[in-house]
């Protein structure tokens, strides 16, 4: 197969019918992917008690989608690339609509398993498919500034609702319903990209993916995820974190060398990481992941074991926090980015952000809803909101278009590495005990809203970007 080489024209003729269509297509397979991150996680015990789980035999429910996506995301970027996008997205949607099938209808514990361990297959195609198909479709300016905020949006949506919408339809249907909703979620968009997306062109030479550095990287990237999960419970010093670390960290450093020495078509192209937008955003995107998606961990523990919400409760109030985010990040964000350089409004948002997480550490069982959830929720929600687009739109400005694919994957990968790393590191820092305390939980925001401080010191460094009509 040949790499898919669009020209300019094809990259901003996107007629606004089309468009609309595009976005819902690629919008509809990054939700189902998010989603599918936390909604399970409140179906755990009734799956335990149909399939006959054992406790260790459970957490793989989870760690079975997590550790493959993770470990995918690479290879799943640079296929966009190698063989067509559309085929690519084709492809991802089928294989997570059919094992989301296959997981909600399964009879035992290794069928569900191999179930979620398929859909992180599919997951970690889509994902990066999903960013490609929007930055190959809308050239850079408002246009896909707007894309981007709504495809950013959409994946914190499919994040937040995860945990309420598991609770809701395990509680009124069954655990099974949490895995079998993306079944039509997912053939309405099988047809939506069959009818909406154009055809692949492939042209060049021919080429194959890298296999070597697939293998590498694949493996290296979920023994490290592997180890920093084992570090959130096992703590750094356990044998099984040192171990897994260690053993990726191995074989990544094996991985970079094959890419620089041997490989034709590497999964991560060098010439990527010598744009200065590309390596300052992605470090960035590390940091901003470290901080945001542990967030939902601790404010959930905080919520359920300093103010004793119900699970329902605790997904209700998560509301105003992706209202807020959502509402200025689609309808703010991208006008303020024709007006205001990219970098202010990551350093405003950043700072903003750690205002909000600094009124967050605060919260005590005395707390009142409005002063210890909504009120901090208003000022990082706005950072957030500010903040998510404009380092989207960094590390995916200046790519050529026959390197989109790998792009789109080295950014979810780095999102989803940060997300890890940071999850253990906090729940290491603020562990002083058996039973987490208020204040346990408070410096976790307190670290928190350090690295957002980070994130808006390293934004200067960026390329200076403003949208032009």
């Amino acid at each position: 197969m040949g790499v898919q080489r669009p020209d300019a024209h094809e990259r901003s003729a996107v007629v606004p019918a089309r468009a609309a269509a595009l976005l819902m297509v690629v919008c509809s397979a990054q939700f189902m992917v998010v989603l599918d991150i936390s909604v399970v996680n409140v179906a755990l015990p009734s799956m335990r008690i149909s399939l006959g789980f054992t406790d260790t035999g459970l957490g793989w429910v989870v760690n079975a989608y997590a550790l493959v996506f993770a470990g995918l995301l690479l290879v799943g970027g640079r296929l966009a690339d190698l063989y067509g996008r559309k085929r690519v997205l084709l492809a991802g949607l089928l294989l997570f609509t059919l094992a989301s099938l296959v997981g909600g209808l399964a009879s035992t514990p290794g069928c569900l398993i191999g179930a979620r361990a398929a859909q992180g297959i599919g997951a970690a195609v889509l994902a990066p498919a999903t960013l490609t198909i929007l930055t190959t479709s809308f050239a850079e300016g408002p246009r896909r500034t707007k894309a981007l905020a709504i495809w950013t949006a959409i994946g914190l949506a499919g994040g937040t609702a995860g945990n309420l919408l598991g609770g809701i339809l395990t509680e009124f249907l069954s655990w099974r319903a949490t895995l079998l909703i993306n079944v039509p979620i997912g053939v309405v968009a099988l047809v939506l990209a069959a009818r909406t997306l154009a055809p692949d062109s492939m042209n060049g030479p021919t080429t194959r993916l890298d296999a070597p550095g697939a293998l590498l990287a694949t493996s290296g990237l979920a023994a490290v995820a592997y180890g920093f999960g084992e570090a959130a419970t096992l703590g750094w010093s356990a044998m099984a974190t040192l171990a897994a670390i260690t053993i990726g960290s191995v074989l990544l450093v094996v991985f970079v060398v094959v890419e620089v020495r041997w490989a034709p078509t590497p999964l991560i192209p060098l010439s990527l990481l010598r744009i200065r937008s590309v390596a300052v955003g992605n470090v960035a995107m590390l940091l901003t992941g470290a901080c945001l998606n542990p967030m939902w961990f601790f404010l959930t523990l905080s919520m359920q074991n300093i103010l004793g919400y119900t699970p329902l409760q605790t997904g209700l109030a998560f509301l105003p926090h992706t209202l807020i985010t959502i509402a200025v990040g689609v309808q703010a964000t991208p006008r303020l980015m024709r007006l205001v350089d990219g970098r202010v409004l990551i350093t405003t948002g950043a700072l903003l952000a750690a205002a909000g997480f600094v009124w967050q550490a605060q919260l005590s069982a005395d707390s009142s809803y409005v002063s210890g959830i909504l009120g901090p929720a208003v000022v990082f929600s706005v950072g957030a909101g500010l903040l998510n687009t404009p380092i989207t739109a960094a590390v995916t400005a200046g790519v050529p278009t026959a390197d989109a694919g790998a792009a789109s994957g080295l950014m979810n990968t780095t999102k989803q590495v940060g997300a890890a790393l940071g999850l253990a590191a906090l729940i290491t820092a603020t562990a002083t005990s058996t039973v987490s305390s208020a204040e346990d939980y408070g410096r976790a925001f307190w670290l928190i809203a350090a690295a957002m401080v980070a994130v808006a010191a390293i934004a200067p460094t960026l390329p200076a970007h403003r949208d032009r009509t």
